[in-house]
C-alpha cells in the first residue's frame, strides 16, 4: 500500500536533494557479429545496436515524465571489442571505434562502452591491436568509452600489460591536449572488472551476460546527505541505520525504473548498480557526505572509517531493495566529479597518498584526479599497479581514471564539463618506480586465489 508521507518525501529528495536516475545502460553482445571481414564486422555491429538501441532514449525520456523521476543519461555496453575483431584478418579496432560512434549517434546515446580488453593473464587476439589503437580512437570519438583489465585475484597481475598502459594513458592526453587532456576521462584501467557495470567509462557486456540487458545505476549523494543533517548528533551506529534506509528508498526507485524500461523495451532486467555518483553540483557530493558525518575536510584523519561505514551501510541497505544487484555498488570518489573533493584537494586537504587508503574501502579506485602534465609513463603505470594491488589481495573491484594534464603543474586546473567536472592538478610523489615496472612479467595471484 502507497503510503503518503514517503511520496512527499520522494517528491522532495527529487526536487531539493539531486536524487536521480544516473544511468540507464542497455549491453548488447558482438559476439553473434564475428566474421573474418572487418567491413562486414562493422556492419553487422551498427545494425545490431541501432536496432535494439532505437528505442531507449525515448523510452528513457518516457519513464522520466511519466514516473517524474530525472534519468541523467542513457548508454550502451557492448562486448569488449578485442574479441570481436580477433576474428579479422584484418585487425584494424579503429574501423570497429567509428562504428560504435556512428551507432552511438544515431541512438542519440550519451556513451557507447566496450572499446575495451580482458589481459588480465596475457594477450589474446585483438588485444595488442586494441590497446595500441586505444589514444587514437578517444582522439577521433566522442561517445566511444575505453577499458582494460590488467588484473584479478585469479589470475594475478599482468605487469606487461599495466607498463603499457602508462605509456597509452599519456598518449590519450597528449592527443586531446587542445581540449582540455579529455581523453584519459574515457579511459579505465581495472583489476577484477565487474561484466555487468552500468556505469562509465568501464562499462562493457560480459561474456557470461544475455544478449541483451538493461541495467541501472542510480545515484543519491545528496538525498544522504540530507538525511544526516536531519538527524543531528546521533551516534555511529545510527547514522549507519539511517544511510541504510535512505539507500533503501532510493534503490528501490532504480528497481521501478529498471524494470518499467525492461518492460517497455522487452529486454531482459539485469541488475541495479547501487553506487552513489556524484556530481560536481553543490549538494550531490559523497565528500560532503563524510563532513557531514563530522569531518571539518574530506581528506582529514578519519575519512577511510567515514568512508567504510558509508560504503557498507550503502550496500546493506540497497540490496533488501532490488532483487538483483550487480555493477559496482557502494560509493564513488571521482575527484573532479564531486563538489566536496574539488574543493578538499584545492585546499590541499586531500591528497592522492589519501585517496588511495579511500579506494581499500569503496567502490572503485582513484578517479578522475588530474596529474602534472609532465609526469613520466612508469610513474602512471605504478599508480596502475598501486591500485591494482589493492584490488587483488582485497577481491574487490578497483580502477585508475587518471588524466595528465599535458602543459600544466600541481595547482592549475583542467575543466572537461557536464558530470565530468573540473579541478586541480594535483601533487604526485617524483621519486622514480621505472626499474620496477620495467621488470614485466606477472605479479602472482594471491593466496586466497586457491578458494574453491
Amino acid at each position: 500500500m502507497l503510503n503518503t508521507k514517503d511520496i512527499l518525501e520522494t517528491i522532495a529528495m527529487i526536487q531539493e536533494e539531486h536524487l536521480d536516475i544516473r544511468t540507464i545502460t542497455m549491453g548488447i553482445s558482438l559476439l553473434d557479429c564475428c566474421d573474418s571481414n572487418i567491413d562486414t564486422v562493422c556492419q553487422r555491429v551498427y545494425d545490431k545496436i541501432t536496432t535494439r538501441a532505437a528505442r531507449l532514449v525515448e523510452v528513457g525520456n518516457q519513464i522520466e515524465k511519466e514516473y517524474g523521476i530525472p534519468i541523467i543519461n542513457k548508454r550502451i555496453s557492448v562486448t569488449p571489442i578485442a574479441m570481436v575483431v580477433a576474428a579479422c584478418t584484418d585487425r584494424n579496432p579503429l574501423k570497429l571505434a567509428h562504428t560504435l560512434e556512428k551507432a552511438a549517434v544515431a541512438c542519440g546515446v550519451n556513451f557507447i562502452g566496450g572499446y575495451s580488453a580482458l589481459v588480465h593473464k596475457g594477450f589474446a587476439a585483438g588485444d595488442r591491436e586494441l590497446i595500441e589503437s586505444i589514444p587514437e580512437a578517444l582522439a577521433t570519438t566522442d561517445h566511444v568509452c575505453s577499458s582494460v583489465n590488467i588484473g584479478s585475484t585469479k589470475s594475478g597481475i599482468n605487469m606487461d600489460a599495466v607498463a603499457e598502459m602508462g605509456h597509452v594513458v599519456r598518449r590519450c592526453a597528449e592527443l586531446t591536449a587542445d581540449r582540455d587532456c579529455i581523453g584519459p576521462a574515457k579511459l579505465v584501467v581495472f583489476c577484477n572488472a565487474p561484466e555487468d557495470n552500468p556505469f562509465m567509462a568501464g562499462a562493457f557486456h560480459g561474456v557470461g551476460e544475455p544478449d541483451c540487458v538493461i541495467n541501472v545505476g542510480v545515484s543519491g549523494p545528496g538525498v544522504v546527505r540530507a538525511a544526516l543533517e536531519k538527524a543531528g548528533d546521533c551516534d555511529l551506529t545510527a547514522v549507519a541505520d539511517l544511510i541504510k534506509r535512505t539507500a533503501f528508498k532510493i534503490t528501490r526507485m532504480g528497481q521501478l525504473v529498471a524494470k518499467e524500461a525492461s518492460r517497455r523495451l522487452n529486454v531482459p532486467f539485469g541488475i541495479v548498480d547501487l553506487s552513489l555518483a556524484p556530481t560536481p553540483a553543490v549538494g550531490d557530493s559523497v565528500a560532503h557526505i563524510l563532513e557531514e558525518m563530522g569531518l571539518e575536510c574530506c581528506g582529514a584523519h578519519g575519512t577511510t572509517a567515514a568512508l567504510a561505514l558509508l560504503n557498507d551501510a550503502v550496500k546493506k541497505g540497497g540490496v533488501m531493495a532490488s532483487s538483483h544487484v550487480g555493477g559496482l555498488s557502494g560509493a564513488f570518489i571521482p575527484v573532479t566529479e564531486d563538489a566536496g573533493m574539488i574543493a578538499a584537494a584545492r585546499s590541499g586537504c586531500l591528497r592522492i597518498e589519501k585517496l588511495e587508503a579511500m579506494t581499500a574501502v569503496c567502490s572503485v579506485g582513484l578517479d578522475m584526479i588530474n596529474i602534472p602534465g609532465d609526469t613520466p609513463a612508469e610513474v602512471i603505470a605504478a599508480i596502475i599497479a598501486d591500485e591494482a594491488a589493492i584490488g587483488l589481495i582485497n577481491s574487490k573491484s578497483t580502477a585508475v581514471r587518471v588524466i595528465p594534464a599535458i602543459g600544466k603543474q600541481v595547482g592549475e586546473e583542467l575543466s572537461f564539463g557536464g558530470l565530468l567536472g573540473s579541478g586541480p592538478v594535483m601533487p604526485l610523489n617524483t621519486a622514480s618506480p621505472a626499474r620496477f615496472i620495467q621488470r614485466g612479467g606477472r605479479i602472482p595471484a594471491p593466496l586466497q586465489s586457491l578458494k574453491n
